[in-house]
């Protein structure tokens, strides 16, 4: 029993390798991939997700998810924001199963591996953020939103499935505090435009100028630290960026 105990504590700590969960690189938002969403954000129980800041059914939950990386991939981004923001919960969400079991299990031996409670703050879902967003998070809950290296979806008729798009941006905004942050990246010149020209044309956002984010540690994460990021540096590509700002709405 203590062998078997020892195996498993061993297997914890070790990261798992991606070779084992490859799966396609995207996935079509709108079939059904069985998936389980609370009806309304007060009814779902973070605490398998982050252990140390929730109990289950405790009403001293107090705590909540202020940045979400939607579509995470193997979760670099996660992993690289984890210590810049211990004060903060990130959670990554992705539909591929397999990769989000990859992303669970390097989290899981990350934890384990480090001591001072990192990586405690992160944490990765199975989930379809096209369709359910507003079951998980209240209005004007979250700080900061990634939309890194999506499936450009080249084909115009695939376009409604694009990440950004005006439908969505009205949601984004809804989830998002006045002032929060609203992230975009690609290495496809022809959806950067695209999404810069949604964003810009949302009367809820308003971009920031490259040049003022210089000190933002988060730039550089999406860069060099995202696996997507790092593949088009290997191939010498072009990454395309821009952040907009949630700002109050005029009419009000």
């Amino acid at each position: 029993m203590e062998d078997s105990e020892q195996t498993n504590k061993e297997d914890i700590l070790k990261l798992p390798r991606k070779r084992f969960f490859r799966q396609r690189a995207h996935a079509n938002p709108f079939s059904d991939h069985d998936l389980i969403y609370p009806l309304k954000p007060e009814e779902m129980d973070w605490s398998p997700f982050y252990p140390k800041y929730f109990s289950k059914n405790s009403k001293d939950n107090t705590k909540k998810i202020d940045f979400i990386d939607v579509g995470c991939g193997y979760g670099g981004l996660l992993v690289a924001l984890a210590p810049l923001f211990p004060d903060k919960l990130i959670l990554g969400m992705e539909i591929r199963s397999k990769v989000e079991d990859y992303v669970k299990q390097r989290i899981d031996a990350l934890r384990a591996q480090n001591k001072d409670d990192l990586y405690q703050n992160i944490s990765v879902m199975r989930m379809n953020a096209m369709k359910f967003l507003p079951n998980f998070f209240e209005h004007g809950q979250l700080s900061k939103m990634f939309f890194l290296f999506p499936d450009p979806h080249f084909k115009r008729k695939k376009h409604k499935n694009r990440i950004i798009s005006p439908n969505l941006l009205a949601e984004y905004a809804y989830l998002l505090k006045i002032g929060g942050l609203l992230y975009t990246a690609t290495d496809v010149r022809e959806l950067h435009e695209w999404m810069v020209e949604k964003c810009d044309n949302h009367p809820l956002f308003e971009r920031i100028p490259d040049e003022e984010l210089n000190d933002d540690p988060c730039i550089r994460c999406i860069l060099h630290e995202t696996e997507e990021g790092k593949k088009v540096a290997r191939n010498k590509g072009d990454k395309h960026f821009a952040v907009y700002r949630r700002i109050q709405d005029p009419d009000e």
